[in-house]
């Protein structure tokens, strides 16, 4: 006689399937029985898509369309603030400006702003360098929207109309900036990061539309306008539409100043049951 196996020995069962395997089959099985979709039910599905398509897509395209000049304002005072803030860091004298005629900005294109720095103030003064630092790329201006003008300096009733009054630019931006575009000359940033005050007006007009059309004070004007007003000493920008010629009747009439210190883009004309009080306070 053999030797006896041990008590705890496992046996293999013989003519049975694992468990695993008989669970596999019984599904195979079963979904032998699946139904499959009919041409009927797959033309449903993709005309409900196409349906749900049509109404969202032109409403998306409606929004973006709405939204660029904003959009563009918004990215181009979050840019300055960081040339203000590398100005500051670096202790040297920034200038943002826009290309000229002949030149092209870091993206290929022409509206895009332009960083320059200047590298040697003792040696080589006003000589400015442009920066292409990773942080300077990108398109600051969405699709379609431009700088039209560049206003140096606080902006007041008289000088707004006498850009109502001019017919192109006057005779002493041609002698300041005779190096630049007189329309839109450079803004400089000191090293600590201030700088004059500047309006950068945007539009989305063609960019051979002539500036009167473009200033235009009108109520019913032709094209979208923004104005993003830069107070230079604090850093702090506001967008802005144009005033129309009749708030500026108002505005005059009541000694109110033309910044309002806020974002300001509702198309309606304001009345003087819309302000409570507009008034300047003095910064040291």
């Amino acid at each position: 006689m053999g030797p006896l196996a041990p008590d705890n020995l496992v046996r293999p069962s013989l003519g049975r399937r694992p468990a695993s395997v008989a669970v596999n089959v019984m599904n195979w099985r079963h979904s032998r029985h699946h139904r499959a979709y009919t041409l009927i039910e797959v033309v449903l599905v993709i005309g409900i898509l196409v349906a749900i398509t049509g109404f969202v897509v032109p409403r998306f395209l409606g929004d973006y369309e709405r939204e660029r000049l904003p959009g563009s304002a918004r990215q181009l005072r979050s840019f300055l603030a960081l040339v203000q803030a590398n100005a500051a860091f670096d202790g040297m004298q920034y200038r943002i400006r826009f290309p000229l005629e002949d030149e092209l900005d870091l993206m290929g294109g022409t509206r895009q702003p332009l960083i320059e720095r200047e590298e040697d103030p003792i040696h080589n003064p006003e000589i400015y360098n442009v920066v292409t630092a990773p942080w300077v790329l990108g398109n600051t201006l969405m699709d379609g929207v431009w700088c039209a003008e560049v206003r140096l300096g606080r902006p007041t009733i008289e000088s707004l109309r006498d850009l109502e009054d001019e017919s192109g630019v006057s005779e002493a931006l041609e002698e300041a900036f005779e190096d630049f575009d007189p329309l839109r000359p450079p803004l400089v940033i000191e090293p600590d990061g201030t700088s004059d005050w500047v309006t950068f007006l945007l539009t989305d007009a063609p960019p051979d539309t002539p500036i009167e059309e473009i200033r235009d004070l009108d109520l019913e004007a032709e094209y979208s306008r923004i104005e993003l007003i830069v107070e230079g000493a604090t850093g702090l920008a506001w967008m802005q539409r144009p005033l129309y010629e009749e708030e500026l009747d108002l505005f005059e009439e009541k000694g109110w100043p033309v910044v309002l210190r806020q974002d300001f883009l509702d198309p309606r004309v304001l009345t003087e049951d819309d302000v409570l009080e507009l008034r300047d306070v003095p910064t040291n």
